[in-house]
């Protein structure tokens, strides 16, 4: 055992030097600290002078000299260091480090110097300032010299020649692009030029590689340097902008790929070797929406937060982003241990400070809920738990009426019996005049959290989604699935549009509406304008690098049971306005809800539900559409018109359609 902790010891001061590279700079590192001094007294004095006179005293400042420095060299990381990438912020702490090292040692000779003269051992007063200097030169120059002979080895491998690559943007990003292609070979990726708009880059090198011309000439330069592949670089990029060069790149018929987000890429979350199809954010069409996340983490900071719905896509993020806010504890409410189990493990990983409790429960089950909420006594609670597939819904109407009806007033009678201060529902667009069961059921939801709100006085509000991009079963993922099987892609109607957000900006949207609701709000996201899914289908095929139609065909399956071609945002009865977030709109709920016979009519749709099964689909469909659209006008007392706020461009389009719905069963 005694010998054991020694070599224990010994192991951990030199664990740094562990690796064959570190262990090959720690020894060119001791031989050049054992030649300099002699160096700078050469430069000082002639050599027969100064052996003669200086030699013992050079000794012992070259020993001296060593046990100051390789000690603080180790301790600051020199020997850490993956010396083939050496940036010049590494470069500065050589010279730091060995300025600090300098001055330590001509202070210490200066005042020493008598008792040395005494001794036959003075040393001339410039020579540690001669000694720190080559030490600069020879130190820092060892280690360019390590990432000069590294870069010159990847540019002149023979043995490796991968297709040729254009790369858009020769600034950071660019330059990173390049380093990585050339440091994975197994990219099969070979850049051999730059195209940047910049015109006091055009003409000049980065990373060796010559900067060809404006995004105007890629055609040209395409055609000359035989490019195969063009890479985008240039991740901090407008979307407007971002659209107009990858237009540019796509007459070249060349696949077009682009780095991630630039937050993703300083982060390093991602690198080029793990280089995606162009961004699913650019599928938008406007720019990504950014809330203040300050406030959100101030108002979450210590507090216990029940999110219903945990596993799921919404539930997740909503979990990861609370985590960050450094709450007291996050309640895992969720139907599926398996997606429950996945999120807890996340958050134990990446937030091991946050307290977190699973809790597998059905949303239907009242008592069960309520004994979850008296337990933990949540601050908050954010209600996702919901069945979201139209399709699925009106064929399931029972299910639908139960889960996102019904679950929903369990979980709002539990808040208000144990007196959460908020409470907020994720609903849909399909809830403003529904034509389907879920969007349907969603409203009633939305009536719910309204209704407790007015009676409770408490903040209790609801966030309308539109479609969120690459969630769970949406529209992202199946195109995605059906390009990589070579299609066809399929989409019910040429003119389906439909309002999109990403996953983040749905979290920021609910994180932002808990701090921002008074009581009876419902928050909607300013998400631009309607896209066609047929263009987001076309965007995605094109920014796969493949071409519509010849590469990947387009079928049209017809507009199924409960769609709508195009989703609305707000009801006629909703006077809606800008919150203090320009990107963000509340409605102002003039009527007042009838809570209790609103209940009761819910517990007879459900019974209805159930005693209609053996009805023909379509007709059960119907019926219930029908007494869900008569109960919510029934429980709405004293209405206003719409007041639109003049900023706004939202209208009402399908409401001719949903009348004429209504007429038809």
């Amino acid at each position: 055992m005694n010998s054991y902790i020694p070599t224990v010891q010994l192991n951990r001061w030199l664990g740094p030097l562990s690796t064959i590279r570190n262990r090959y700079v720690f020894t060119l590192d001791l031989l050049a600290l054992l030649l300099i001094p002699g160096l700078a007294l050469t430069l000082r004095l002639d050599y027969g002078q100064w052996w003669s006179k200086f030699g013992p005293a050079l000794i012992l400042f070259t020993g001296v000299a060593l046990i100051v420095k390789l000690p603080v060299f180790y301790r600051v990381g020199l020997y850490r260091r993956y010396w083939r990438y050496a940036t010049i912020n590494d470069l500065l702490l050589v010279v730091s480090v060995v300025s600090l090292t300098t001055v330590f040692l001509t202070l210490s000779f200066i005042l020493i110097h008598g008792d040395l003269a005494d001794h036959n051992l003075a040393i001339p007063r410039t020579l540690p300032l001669l000694d720190g200097l080559l030490t600069v030169l020879i130190i820092a120059g060892i280690r360019i010299g390590l990432r000069g002979l590294y870069h010159y080895h990847q540019r002149y491998n023979a043995n490796r020649k991968g297709r040729p690559v254009l790369i858009m943007g020769a600034g950071e990003a660019g330059s990173l692009v390049a380093r990585e292609m050339r440091a994975n070979p197994q990219l099969d990726m070979e850049p051999l030029i730059f195209a940047d708009d910049d015109p006091a880059k055009v003409g000049t090198c980065i990373q060796g590689l010559p900067v060809g011309g404006t995004s105007l000439e890629i055609a040209a330069l395409v055609n000359h340097y035989h490019i195969q592949q063009i890479v985008m670089a240039i991740p901090s990029a407008s979307y407007s902008r971002r659209q107009e060069l990858i237009d540019l790149c796509r007459e070249t018929g060349l696949p077009t790929y682009s780095l991630p987000g630039i937050y993703e890429l300083l982060a390093g979350h991602k690198t080029i070797s793990r280089l995606p199809q162009v961004d699913i954010q650019q599928l938008l069409r406007r720019q990504p929406i950014k809330t203040d996340q300050d406030r959100v983490a101030t108002s979450l900071q210590g507090a216990t937060v029940l999110v219903t719905g945990a596993g799921g896509s919404i539930g997740s993020e909503l979990c990861r982003q609370i985590a960050r806010c450094q709450p007291a504890q996050i309640i895992l409410l969720g139907h599926g241990e398996n997606s429950i189990f996945e999120i807890s493990l996340d958050l134990r990983l990446m937030f091991p400070q946050v307290v977190t409790q699973p809790a597998i429960i059905d949303v239907r089950d009242r008592q069960r809920v309520e004994r979850v909420v008296a337990k933990y006594r949540p601050d908050i609670i954010f209600h996702t738990a919901a069945h979201k597939h139209v399709p699925f819904m009106q064929d399931n109407t029972e299910e639908a009426l139960t889960n996102n009806v019904r679950g929903t007033e369990n979980v709002l009678r539990a808040a208000e019996l144990y007196n959460v201060a908020r409470f907020v529902l994720i609903s849909t667009d399909k809830a403003v005049n529904p034509t389907s069961i879920m969007g349907a059921t969603k409203r009633l939801a939305e009536l719910l959290v309204i209704g407790t709100a007015q009676r409770t006085g408490r903040a209790y509000m609801a966030v309308r989604f539109g479609n969120v991009l690459g969630s769970r079963g949406s529209v992202i993922p199946i195109f995605q699935r059906q390009i990589a099987a070579g299609g066809p892609l399929t989409i019910t109607h040429p003119d389906m549009r439909r309002y999109f957000m990403t996953i983040p900006e749905a979290v920021q949207l609910v994180l932002q509406s808990s701090i921002l609701g008074r009581g009876g709000d419902i928050f909607v996201l300013d998400m631009g304008q309607q896209v066609k899914i047929l263009d987001l289908a076309v965007d995605l095929i094109k920014l796969s690098g493949l071409e519509p139609e010849r590469d990947i065909k387009i079928i049209y399956s017809g507009i199924r049971p409960g769609e709508k071609l195009a989703e609305e945002l707000f009801l006629d009865s909703e006077a809606y306005r800008r919150t203090v977030h320009p990107q963000i709109f509340t409605t102002a709920f003039k009527g007042q809800v009838d809570l209790e016979g609103l209940r009761q009519s819910i517990a007879g749709l459900i019974n209805l539900a159930g005693q209609t099964q053996s009805l023909p689909d379509q007709d059960q469909t119907q019926l219930l559409l029908t007494k869900i659209c008569a109960a919510v006008e029934q429980h709405q007392v004293g209405l206003v018109g719409r007041q639109k706020d003049e900023r706004s461009e939202y209208t009402p389009s399908d409401s001719a359609y949903r009348r004429q719905l209504s007429a038809r069963i």
